[in-house]
C-alpha cells in the first residue's frame, strides 16, 4: 500500500513536494531536493499532512 507525504526543508520549515512513500516496513524518507525559498538544495525530512 502507498501514500502520500510531504517533504518539508529542514533548513526553512516550509513544505516544498508531495512524494508517494511505501507503507509496508519503511524508515522516514529524507532526500536531497531544491528548496526555492532558500535557493538552495537542502535536506527534506518526511512529514505528514495535519
Amino acid at each position: 500500500m502507498r501514500e502520500y507525504v510531504w517533504l518539508e526543508c529542514t533548513a526553512c520549515g516550509e513544505r516544498n513536494y508531495r512524494v508517494q512513500k511505501e507503507t509496508r516496513g519503511a524508515n522516514r524518507l529524507e532526500l536531497k531536493k531544491y528548496c526555492r525559498r532558500e535557493r538552495l538544495h537542502t535536506s527534506h525530512k518526511e512529514s505528514r499532512k495535519k
